[in-house]
C-alpha cells in the first residue's frame, strides 16, 4: 500500500503556513472590492479571485507537510503565497468585457509581480534553506500568471488565440516529461533560461498594455511564442543529448 502523499504538518510549521493563507485571504478581500468597483466588475470578480486563490492555497497546506523539510514555512514562501492571490486577482479578471481600465490593471499587477519575485528570490537565498518544495512552489505563480496573461491579451483582442499557447508551453513541457521519461526531472539553470522566462511575462504585459496599438500587439505576442519556443527547443534537446548519454 502506498501512502497518501498529503500529511497535517507539525504545529509550527502548520501555523506559519496558516498565517501565510490569511494573508493572502486578506490581500484578496482587500484588494477585489477596490478592483470590481473601479471595473464595474461586480460580487462575481470577488468570487473569481476567492476561487483561484483557494485552490493552490488548499493544495500548499495539504502538501507542505509531506514535502517542506523545515520546521516553519519561510518568509520567502509567504511572500510566494503573497504571489499567488495578486495572480488570482488577476486571473479572477478573465470572463470580464474587455476595457483598457483591466489592461492597466494587469499591467500594473505584472510590475508588482516583478518586484515581488525579486524579494521572493532575497528572502530565499537569505534564509539559507533550499528545497525542492520552495524551488517547486516558486515556480507555479509565474507559470500561472503566464498563461492567465496569455489568455487576456486574447480576450481583450490584443492577439488571436494562438498567443495562449505562450502559456501553454510550460504546462506542455511537464506533460511530456510524463510521456516521456527522458523528458522528466528539473531543468538545468541558466542565463538564457531565467531571461526568457522575465522576458515571456514581460513580453505579454507589453502585448497588453493600452500603450501598444493591435498591429503592434500582435507582433511583441509573435516574438514571445517564438522565443519560448526556440527556449524549450533548446532545453529538449539538452534532456535528449543528456539521456543518449
Amino acid at each position: 500500500m502506498t501512502n497518501f502523499p498529503w500529511r497535517l504538518p507539525a504545529a509550527p510549521l502548520r501555523s506559519s503556513a496558516l498565517r501565510a493563507v490569511t494573508l493572502g485571504v486578506i490581500v484578496t478581500l482587500v484588494l477585489s472590492p477596490i478592483v470590481a468597483s473601479w471595473t464595474m466588475s461586480g460580487a462575481d470578480y470577488i468570487k473569481r479571485c476567492l476561487l483561484f486563490f483557494a485552490a493552490p492555497a488548499i493544495l500548499v497546506v495539504g502538501l507542505v507537510g509531506t514535502h517542506h523539510p523545515f520546521p516553519r514555512f519561510g518568509s520567502a514562501n509567504a511572500v510566494t503565497m503573497l504571489r499567488v492571490a495578486l495572480v488570482a486577482g488577476v486571473a479572477g479578471l478573465i470572463g470580464e468585457l474587455p476595457s483598457e481600465r483591466i489592461e492597466w490593471l494587469a499591467v500594473v499587477a505584472v510590475a508588482i509581480l516583478a518586484v515581488l519575485d525579486g524579494v521572493d528570490g532575497w528572502l530565499g537565498r537569505r534564509s539559507s534553506q533550499p528545497s525542492g518544495f520552495a524551488a517547486g512552489f516558486d515556480m507555479k505563480p509565474a507559470a500561472a500568471l503566464t498563461l492567465i496573461l496569455s489568455v487576456l491579451v486574447w480576450l481583450q483582442g490584443k492577439a488571436r488565440a494562438w498567443v495562449i499557447a505562450c502559456g501553454l508551453m510550460r504546462y506542455g513541457f511537464v506533460a511530456l516529461g510524463w510521456m516521456a521519461p527522458w523528458m522528466a526531472g528539473p531543468l538545468r539553470s541558466t542565463i538564457r533560461g531565467k531571461t526568457v522566462a522575465v522576458g515571456q511575462v514581460v513580453g505579454l504585459g507589453a502585448a497588453l498594455s493600452p500603450l501598444v496599438p493591435v498591429p503592434f500587439s500582435r507582433l511583441v505576442a509573435a516574438a514571445t511564442l517564438a522565443t519560448l519556443i526556440w527556449s524549450f527547443a533548446v532545453d529538449i534537446a539538452w534532456r535528449r543529448r543528456q539521456a543518449t548519454r
